[in-house]
């Protein structure tokens, strides 16, 4: 894990990098990669490769980074982690292929001159964001992992290219606007995040997951998707041992997710997913399992404290624990640098922050998270209640009537003290994405006036409009759909990357192992068996020493 950012003057008129703005945001990132800097610059000073590194994998000073091929005709600067990269180690190995380091960093070099950048992006299993330089093309590649767990920021004024992990560090650079984008602002108050591509910042963009650029003296190719998480869910299977696939597939993923050069321990709730994931890492090493649980002294000894049962689960699965109380006076105490770190607004990520600062203090490097287990087993309530509004699209089947009937009801929900949300029927439930705006949305878009200029809004909205959204009309299912739209909407642009920035404030990398492309493929089409419960329940039984049934039963 790491942060990676450079400078690419590919038009003629573009002036030479600046190694000292480079550096500078560089600099910005030291958080996430405090074990050491890189700096790689191309002969003609045109292209600039800056690295923050936290060794996991292969401590080794020879794997830092930026890193080039023993000819010197390629340079890679990448953050994240290859889980399969032994497998491709030796795939390549028997291609007659030597290797210097021990590191996954370096299969990426060799997989790109063996398999080609499409061919080395489709055998990956990982999370990563990497920017690769082939000297012999003069081309700058640049990819995103197909669940979009690492980020990858590009600013592009025509002339030369921006990069970086975060938003933040890329302002460090002289050359970025800071112009503030409408759709980016009129985004957050729809969905309480900035929805990608769009940034706060209009000069800004992200790569979309799943996606790969390529740019070079020309400029920028439109960027390519190489891998389509719909395509998970276009066919169900019916399967009579739905248990026992379930159990195959998370044993392989949270092994593929346990390996590193150094202790991986775990996030640690009274859930099911956080919980699951222990006994299985338990089945998998007979070391110490260092674990964190994160509770609130408002919550101590009351229904919603949740350290007693995680300490419970800590002793069943033999995991040395931590639990951190946090008050009110800490709270203040963080939250200034919770905002200095959060790199882009959002409504969520402070217990995050929290948890992960309680791991780096344990001297952890490496957690896993059961982030992406209520997304793919249908373990939200949103997998009920959008299908249940989609059927009452006939309210929203008249567009002439049905906004005098939103403001009907809006008017009868404030009088009967009911939540104005579910007037949005009228006008939203039309398609599944609609009832998921109505399900997860934080305002409606009649509501956004009031909260800004009516020329914001109107931007900010044409702005969204050109936004790419999940392709619903190819899931296999309605459960199938909201599963789609919660990995692609909520996960993507709230859940992972506020783990992203708020692990990284502590340097520590969280691993999510529920987010994985090998398990999505494989699970995607058992949707229809997730539902009711039945999803928690079969996570629940995957590891061999089950959960306990206070676990399963208890509230989420």
């Amino acid at each position: 894990m790491c942060g990676i950012n450079g400078q690419f003057a590919y038009n003629v008129d573009a002036a030479p990098v600046e190694r000292e703005q480079v550096l500078r945001v560089c600099d910005a990132m030291q958080r996430r990669g405090p074990d050491g800097d890189g700096y790689w610059q191309s002969d003609d000073a045109r292209l600039a490769l800056g690295h923050r590194r936290l060794a996991i994998i292969d401590l080794d000073p020879r794997a830092a980074q930026p890193m080039q091929s023993a000819d010197a005709s390629l340079v890679v600067c990448f953050n994240g982690e290859i889980y399969n990269y032994r497998e491709l180690k030796r795939q390549l190995q028997g291609q007659d292929v030597s290797f210097r380091t021990e590191s996954d960093t370096e299969v990426l070099l060799h997989g790109y001159r063996a398999w080609g950048l499409r061919g080395l992006l489709e055998r990956l299993r990982g999370m990563f964001a990497f920017a690769l330089f082939d000297q012999a093309t003069q081309q700058l590649h640049l990819a995103r992992d197909p669940l979009g767990i690492k980020p990858l920021y590009l600013a592009d004024d025509g002339k030369q290219l921006l990069f970086a992990s975060s938003v933040q560090a890329l302002l460090q650079h002289n050359d970025v606007d800071r112009t503030i984008d409408p759709g980016a602002q009129v985004g957050f108050y729809l969905w309480a995040s900035v929805p990608e591509p769009l940034t706060w910042f209009r000069s800004i963009r992200a790569l979309p997951a799943g996606h790969c650029v390529s740019y070079s003296r020309q400029g920028a190719t439109t960027p390519e998707r190489y891998v389509d998480l719909a395509q998970h869910y276009l066919a169900p299977v019916e399967q009579s041992s739905a248990q026992e696939q379930v159990r195959a597939a998370l044993q392989d993923s949270v092994a593929a997710h346990l390996i590193a050069d150094v202790p991986v321990g775990a996030f640690l709730s009274a859930g099911v997913d956080s919980g699951a994931l222990l006994a299985l890492m338990r089945e998998q090493f007979s070391g110490t399992i260092q674990t964190c649980t994160l509770r609130f002294a408002e919550f101590v000894g009351g229904a919603n404290d949740e350290a007693p049962l995680a300490e419970a689960m800590a002793r069943r699965y033999g995991a040395e624990h931590a639990t951190i109380t946090i008050d009110e006076a800490g709270f203040r105490t963080q939250l200034a640098d919770v905002l200095q770190v959060m790199d882009q607004p959002s409504l969520d990520g402070f217990n995050s922050y929290l948890v992960s600062s309680a791991a780096h203090q344990a001297g952890l490097k490496v957690a896993l998270s059961g982030v992406g287990g209520d997304e793919l087993f249908a373990g939200y309530g949103s997998f009920q209640r959008v299908p249940r509004l989609h059927a009452m699209r006939w309210a929203a089947s008249l567009p002439l009537v049905s906004p005098a009937l939103r403001r009907l009801a809006q008017a009868v929900a404030k009088i009967a003290g009911l939540a104005p949300k579910s007037a949005a029927v009228f006008e939203l439930s039309l398609d599944l994405l609609g009832c998921y705006q109505i399900q997860r949305g934080l305002f409606m878009p009649w509501e956004l006036e009031a909260l800004l200029p009516a020329e914001t809004v109107r931007a900010g909205l044409a702005r969204l409009a050109s936004i790419e959204r999940p392709k619903l009309d190819q899931a296999h299912s309605p459960l199938a759909a909201v599963s789609l739209l919660e990995s692609a909407l909520y996960m993507r642009n709230q859940l992972l990357r506020d783990t992203d920035w708020a692990s990284m404030a502590h340097s520590l990398e969280v691993r999510t192992p529920f987010v994985d492309v090998a398990l999505h493929r494989t699970l995607a089409p058992l949707l229809p068996q997730f539902a009711d419960g039945r999803g928690k329940t079969l996570i629940a039984n995957a590891p061999k020493n089950p959960l306990p049934s206070e676990i399963l039963t208890r509230p989420k």
